[in-house]
């Protein structure tokens, strides 16, 4: 299996990965395969050290370690295994691209800078955490989706796009839905704010719409939230509307999108979540009232965005899309397609990191 991403007809370094799971069946990092896929092209050696491996299918030069979470070894044991990749095997790669965990610059950071390494980490939330504080001090270089996706105050950030594959996610022909379908994806979580969608649909003419919620409880203490949404959904009346349909892995969500009608997202951390993006992709629009998106949705930002928490408002703009002509969802979803095809494909955000990481500058 090789990439057809290849930058340069010579490679230059080696790489370590450091991510939570490696995993095609998994929702919600599932899509990390492909970005391992992409720098299989640009570097002669990729070694990914995770904490939990699952079901994958990498190029041959990717050598993937468990830090032991998978085994249900402790979290010792795991940081333990942690320091035997890093330092066991400093010979095999050159630079360091973290994904998301700051955690991990905090426990290497001081060795990768001993030994020379070039250290980045990607990071895209809204949330500044104490640990990212100290990250940043250790990094030669922090990768975001936006300006938004990480507001530490530092020289080091380098905005970069999403990592979409918009040759998977792309528009398909479908039929008309007997019900307007409308579709949501991200953990059950308080953060997701799911209450507002299903107050919002309570104001909708009767039977004019299906709800499907795809994803599933992150951590126990959730539970008393789905426990929420569930017992509001049978107050709202809306049992044979709202439907949680658990968590799905990211390959299977991409019919779900292009069978969709509408995608929408109240995510409040700020982050720009890849969800959203990949529903563009598919042509499907999108109502969202997360700040991150107002440079993306450019012209059409007023009118498909909606003040947080606010449902009679976003129940006013799924009318307003329910009404609207297929012309001018057809404008609209082909012209936001394309920013995400120019501004947040796979392609362009491998290309921009390793040019970074190859790059002469410390």
């Amino acid at each position: 299996m090789k990439s057809n991403i290849l930058l340069y007809d010579f490679f230059v370094k080696n790489l370590l990965i450091i991510t939570q799971k490696v995993d095609k069946d998994e929702q919600l990092l599932g899509f990390f395969i492909k970005w391992i896929t992409g720098f299989t092209g640009q570097f002669n050696k990729i070694t990914v050290g995770c904490l939990e491996k699952g079901n994958f299918d990498l190029p041959f030069n990717v050598k993937v370690i468990s830090f032991g979470k998978d085994r249900r070894l402790s979290k010792i044991s795991q940081l333990i295994n942690f320091y035997k990749l890093i330092i066991g095997r400093n010979g095999d790669y050159d630079a360091v691209f973290v994904h998301m965990n700051p955690i991990w610059v905090v426990f290497g950071g001081w060795w990768w800078r001993l030994s020379g390494k070039k250290i980045s980490l990607w990071y895209a939330h809204g949330k500044v955490s104490f640990m990212l504080k100290i990250a940043e001090r250790f990094t030669n270089i922090i990768f975001t989706s936006t300006k938004e996706g990480c507001r530490i105050n530092s020289a080091k950030i380098k905005v970069v796009g999403q990592g979409i594959d918009t040759d998977l996610f792309k528009p398909e022909e479908k039929t008309k839905n007997n019900k307007f379908t409308i579709v949501s994806v991200g953990r059950i979580a308080p953060s997701k704010d799911y209450e507002t969608l299903i107050k919002a649909v309570s104001l909708l003419p009767e039977n004019s719409v299906k709800i499907e919620i795809i994803g599933g409880i992150g951590i126990s203490e959730d539970e008393k939230y789905f426990a929420l949404l569930k017992n509001l959904v049978i107050e709202k009346k809306l049992s044979d509307v709202v439907k949680f349909k658990g968590v799905i892995p990211n390959r299977e969500i991409l019919p779900i999108l292009q069978s969709a009608d509408l995608f929408v997202n109240m995510g409040q951390t700020g982050s720009l979540d890849k969800a959203i993006l990949e529903a563009l992709a598919c042509g499907v629009i999108v109502l969202t009232c997360n700040e991150a998106l107002a440079d993306v949705l450019k012209d059409y930002a007023a009118l498909l965005m909606y003040p947080k928490k606010d449902y009679s408002w976003l129940a006013e703009k799924i009318k307003i899309i329910m009404t609207m002509s297929e012309e001018e969802k057809s404008k609209i979803s082909h012209a936001l397609r394309q920013i995400v095809v120019e501004n947040h494909n796979i392609h362009n955000l491998i290309k921009k990191i390793t040019v970074s990481l190859i790059s002469d500058d410390k």
